[in-house]
Formats: C-alpha cells, structure tokens, sequence
C-alpha cells in the first residue's frame, strides 16, 4: 500500500461538525478540471475515506454576523456531539461600515469554548488577503487588508487558547493570485477551495499522525501554481 492509498486508520475524528457562514458553506464559482465544493467538503470526504462510517454536518449559512451564527448554530453543533469543529465566521462582520473586531472574538470565543467543553479539536481559518490580488481598487486595499488581518488574529488567538488549529491563510502566496476568486471578489472559487482545503488537511494531518488525502478529482488539468494542492488532489 502506498502513501496515496492509506487508508488513514489513525485519523481519530468520527463527528465533524462546521458552522460558519458562506465560508463554511463552501460557496464559490466552478473552475473546469476541479471539483465543484467547498473546502469543507473536501475535507469531510477525506475523513470519511480515512474512516468508513465517520458522520458529518455542515449548518453554514450564508450572509450571517458572528452573532447570528452563534444565535442559529450552536446548539446544533452541541447537540451533534461532535469530536471535530470547523468555525468559519467573521467575514460578513468586517465587511460592514464597522467592524467591531473584539465584539466579534467574543462572539468566536463563546462557540469555540463550548465546543472545546464538549470534547471537539475545533480548526479555524484564516481569510486569504484579496487585497494582494489586484482585485481590490486601491482605496480600499489597506483598510480591508487591515480588518482581515484583524480577524485573523483574534480567530488565532482564540482557537489556539482552547488547543486548537488555525490555518493561517492570509499571507499564502495563492492569496495574490487573482484566479482563485469568484467573480464576486468575496469568496474563493473552485480553485482558491482546493488550495483551503489542502492547507487544512495538511494541519490535521501534523496534529493526527495520519496523511489525509482528499478524494480524486473527477477528470485532469494542469495544477503549474499549486503543486500542494495538485498534489493532495489525485486525479483518476
């Protein structure tokens, strides 16, 4: 058997909850040769593949604040009694005409301490910088970059207080590529979630022991930029 067959027996997690908004939800623009989901799918298909029966749910929602997503989801997370946690909330927040940055770590603090209570390795992760990509008009550029870094930091700051994982993105160099945007210039594309997807399996696979791949691809392209990802993505 050989490192792209393991079947991941070590992976320990069998319940794997996410809550979020649109980033937990996954959503974003097809791109020819990849697979059409989000990141957080891709890494509930790679845990089911390392453990047959692994249950999960994602309760993400677009459009929500922080607070909604605590409102709304929560104790849906709780009750799933989940062993795994993916938060992916605060985009919406600072976005808005103000971005109160530590009413919004509050509000992340209160989910992922609850979930640690409950016996949950919650992952969180952080925005790549679109601000870096040309994409943004110039005026825009430092105070955006500002509040994602800001968002960044207190997200870190509170997983990593309850032993959890951050996936830092925000300085990626796939974060000044402009191709792995949607045309909303709000959220990844089919692409920028392979690449989300292959940094978060990476992080799990440093904190499980195990080498979690995710399911192959449905057909094949050129990965020139991204060998991690072309790497972690096997094509059939």
């Amino acid at each position: 058997m050989d490192d792209h067959t393991d079947p991941l027996a070590t992976a320990p997690w069998r319940r794997l909850v996410i809550v979020g908004d649109s980033i937990a939800l996954g959503v974003g623009d097809p791109v020819d040769g990849y697979p059409h989901r989000g990141w957080t799918a891709s890494i509930a298909l790679a845990l089911e593949a390392a453990r047959p029966g692994l249950v999960h749910r994602n309760l993400g929602a677009r459009g929500l604040l922080t607070e909604e997503v605590r409102e709304t989801q929560l104790d849906a997370a709780l009750a799933f009694r989940p062993d795994l946690a993916i938060v992916a909330a605060g985009g919406n927040d600072l976005l808005g005409p103000g971005f109160d940055g530590l009413g919004v770590e509050e509000e992340l603090e209160e989910m992922v301490g609850a979930l640690h209570r409950r016996g949950a390795l919650v992952v969180t992760i952080g925005l790549f910088d679109i601000t870096r990509s040309g994409l943004v008009p110039e005026a825009f550029r430092a105070p955006l970059s500002q509040r994602i870094r800001e968002l960044g930091a207190r997200t870190a700051a509170v997983v990593e207080r309850h032993g959890g994982i951050h996936v830092d993105c925000t300085d990626h160099r796939a974060g000044a590529d402009p191709s792995i945007y949607s045309a909303d210039r709000r959220h990844l594309n089919a692409a920028g979630h392979a690449i989300a997807a292959s940094l978060t399996l990476q992080a799990l696979t440093a904190r499980s022991g195990a080498f979690l791949v995710p399911q192959a691809l449905p057909g094949r392209r050129a990965w020139p930029r991204w060998p991690r990802a072309r790497a972690m993505y096997r094509t059939t």
